[in-house]
């Protein structure tokens, strides 16, 4: 009895912890965030992350979709002039940034206004590395509203000048694996951050961006 009781005492301690760094993530990022294309300040340079682009039944991921949609609704508003493409490249047989290039290229987006970024592996990896190497420190981040407030909470920690543009969401009814993964994903956030210290896996040589 007493090891049941302790350990519901520390699922109580660590489910509150969660639940406490996924609100934290809310209310910093919530001022900077935005779905009106109208509404959000202009900036040189959006950063679009990366996820797949086919699930595995061979459909179109619709968080794919709504992030391209809304990348080239931002450039034809002419609200930013250019896009980096991060993803993760972890095979010649799986590559995000390419798919995302193909698919801006499609909606008629000029391949001179998107770079890639091959090693965007992770969120912590894509933002730090749009300022560590591709030297933007200033930028619109592009993904739905979940993923940018975590996105702008780490580009707080690397004192990155970042604001949100909200790409349309997937419902709760047809997606609650994701939302669930994000209590966690945000945990770890916080730890990669404030205790593990965590680097991108890959940083290189620095990219100049040409507007």
């Amino acid at each position: 009895m007493k090891f049941f009781r302790l350990s519901i005492s520390i699922l109580f301690v660590l489910s509150s912890i969660i639940i406490g760094c996924y609100f934290w993530m809310v209310f910093q990022a919530q001022s900077r965030l935005y779905s009106d294309i109208d509404a959000i300040p202009a900036k040189k340079v959006a950063l679009l992350l990366g996820t797949v682009k086919r699930l595995h039944h061979g459909r179109i991921n619709r968080y794919f979709k709504y992030r391209i949609d809304a990348a080239v609704q931002l450039y034809k508003a002419g609200k930013i002039k250019h896009i980096i493409a991060s993803g993760d490249n972890r095979t010649r047989f799986y590559n995000e940034p390419k798919e995302m290039k193909k698919s801006l290229m499609e909606e008629g987006i000029p391949k001179h206004a998107i770079t890639l970024d091959y090693a965007g592996f992770r969120t912590l990896d894509s933002v730090v590395r749009c300022k560590k190497v591709f030297l933007q420190n200033d930028i619109i981040i592009i993904s739905q509203k979940f993923h940018n407030e975590r996105a702008i909470f780490i580009s707080d920690f690397y004192d990155i000048q970042a604001i949100g543009f909200n790409a349309k969401g997937v419902s709760i009814t047809d997606d609650i694996k994701t939302p669930i993964r994000e209590y966690l994903a945000r945990f770890k956030a916080v730890l990669d951050l404030y205790f593990l210290k965590t680097r991108p896996k890959f940083l290189g040589e620095k990219v100049e961006i040409i507007i």
